[in-house]
């Protein structure tokens, strides 16, 4: 019989145990954090209908893109991302929720496009979002960055220090108008400041000469990466506001003691349906990531599900992304999270068996993560090498004397001490190393 693939499909993620605990280890910190900040929990659907998932009609388009598919006449797909979902959650529970909303999701998201480092099909993405009606303080924007900061303080063990670059999307609106771009430029020119790191600086300018055809508003634009805003204060209402907005916001962070934050008008953050300022963290000591974390202000979450206006911000923290590339890349020490077990339970023979299922539930009671070697049958030399290679720190021998006694032999697998203790006086040391 030809044997099948054990090899996952390209895209997806398997992670050894001491791996996978060290990322449910990293998730509980940081789903902490958003649980000490007041975010509800939200588990929603992993499939949608297809008209939810996206605007367009052309089927051929949109699922080399997404996972979709029929279910009798129903179309539908997996989520891609945690917004949409979000969106029509919101939409058909205005009645039930309290606004301002605040709304946490880690859950995994699936994309159909092809595979590559750091680009998974299936992934785990945190996400963190606050939502007002009509109308919502910028200074929730500063307090979604504090709690990202916080949540990546919790873990920086793992993943080092971070800073955060902050831009904002009104100030090039406030500059397109200014230079008279059309729609069609303001697009294009979008895509090449979203772009532009991975450009350089050559490219990009090629691009904008390209596109503009105007040396006067492609230097403009330009001078924005090599001066910053100052230039553009006074040119035009709009684009004073944006600056001002930008000042106070940065002012804020500082206030509520956000470290490391800096202004970066390349920060646009995409396309997407961002309208206010947006941000970006990044890991100091692994630029190779590119951005761990990102978000920013969007003026009308549910407008496709919903007449009334949900303001929002809202960001994702690319928990699969950042935590696998480190992982694998052997940047973070397992060796905390290689041997789980405290105790491994041996049974010199099989009539010893319930006296050591008692012995195993007293430690778990205790919370000693203990494991049960069952195959009373087999000799101590095999059981012993099976304690060692799942690095238990302890080996409980069980025989017929421990039962007579009501006892058992407490072996220290580190120095191969071994005393006969109570089931209470073995607890306790183990519990004491």
């Amino acid at each position: 019989m030809e044997l099948k693939p054990t090899k996952p499909l390209s895209g997806f993620i398997e992670l050894l145990p001491s791996q996978q605990r060290c990322f449910d280890e990293c998730a509980s910190r940081m789903l902490g954090v958003l649980k000490t900040a007041g975010f509800n929990m939200l588990d929603l659907p992993a499939i949608e209908r297809a008209e939810v998932l996206t605007d367009k009609d052309n089927w051929d388009e949109i699922e080399t893109q997404m996972f979709l598919f029929h279910k009798g006449d129903t179309k539908m797909g997996l989520r891609y991302d945690g917004t949409v979902g979000l969106a029509r959650y919101v939409a058909g529970h205005l009645n039930d929720l309290t606004f301002p909303f605040r709304a946490s999701q880690f859950s995994k998201r699936y994309r159909g496009e092809r595979a590559q480092r750091g680009r998974y099909r299936e992934f785990y993405q945190m996400d963190m979002d606050i939502m007002g009606i009509n109308s919502l303080s910028t200074n929730y924007d500063a307090e979604i960055i504090s709690v990202i900061s916080r949540a990546l303080n919790s873990v920086s063990e793992f993943v080092g220090p971070h800073y955060v670059n902050v831009g904002s999307r009104p100030f090039w609106d406030a500059l397109f108008e200014y230079l008279q771009l059309t729609q069609s430029q303001k697009k294009d020119v979008f895509v090449l400041i979203d772009k532009r790191d991975k450009m350089g600086d050559d490219d990009f300018a090629a691009g904008l000469h390209d596109t503009l055809n105007d040396d006067c508003k492609e230097n403009e634009i330009k001078s924005v990466f090599s001066g910053g805003y100052e230039s553009f204060v006074n040119k035009s209402v709009n684009l004073d506001s944006a600056i001002l907005e930008l000042k106070q916001f940065m002012n804020r962070l500082a206030e509520i003691g956000v470290p490391d934050a800096r202004i970066d008008l390349a920060t646009t953050r995409g396309l997407a349906y961002y309208t206010g300022l947006v941000f970006e963290f990044k890991l100091t000591r692994h630029p190779e990531l590119g951005t761990a974390a990102g978000g920013g202000r969007y003026a009308d979450l549910a407008g496709k599900f919903s007449k009334t206006k949900i303001i929002g911000v809202g960001a994702a923290i690319g928990f699969s992304r950042m935590f696998v590339a480190l992982l694998e890349g052997g940047a973070i020490d397992l060796t905390r999270f290689s041997a789980p077990v405290d105790a491994a339970v041996l049974i010199m023979g099989e009539e010893n068996t319930a006296y050591a299922f008692g012995v195993v539930n007293a430690l778990r009671d205790a919370g000693v993560a203990t494991v049960a070697y069952l195959d009373a049958d087999k000799k101590f030399k095999n059981q012993i090498e099976y304690a060692d290679k799942i690095l238990a720190k302890f080996s409980l021998i069980i025989g017929s004397d421990e039962v007579k006694n009501n006892t058992i032999a407490v072996k220290n697998m580190a120095t191969g001490n071994q005393d006969i203790l109570t089931v209470a006086d073995a607890i306790v040391r183990i519990k004491g190393v």
